[in-house]
């Protein structure tokens, strides 16, 4: 019973917005200063992309294929396994 008689003061939100109008009072709004820009950390992206592929290659050509390691980055190489996989098809 005391609910009821207590005033609830609920406003929609188009009302607030209305009120914030009204009041004419305006909030400072903070921009954001980025570190890194986003097309620098796309790069940096596709470059640690490039990077970890390399890698991987050479760890799964030297030690996973009994192979030396830098000898996964040799054009060479790459043509022999395309030779091999287009001979099969």
């Amino acid at each position: 019973m005391m609910a009821a008689q207590e005033k609830v003061d609920i406003l929609t939100r188009g009302e607030r917005k209305k009120a914030k109008k009204e009041d004419g009072v305006k909030r400072k709004t903070r921009t954001r200063v980025r570190l890194i820009p986003i097309w620098l950390r796309l790069i940096l992206l596709v470059f640690g992309m490039v990077i970890s592929m390399a890698i991987g290659a050479m760890i799964g050509y030297g030690v996973l294929g009994d192979g030396r390691p830098l000898d996964a980055l040799k054009p060479s190489t790459w043509q022999h396994i395309i030779d091999l996989v287009e001979k099969d098809a």
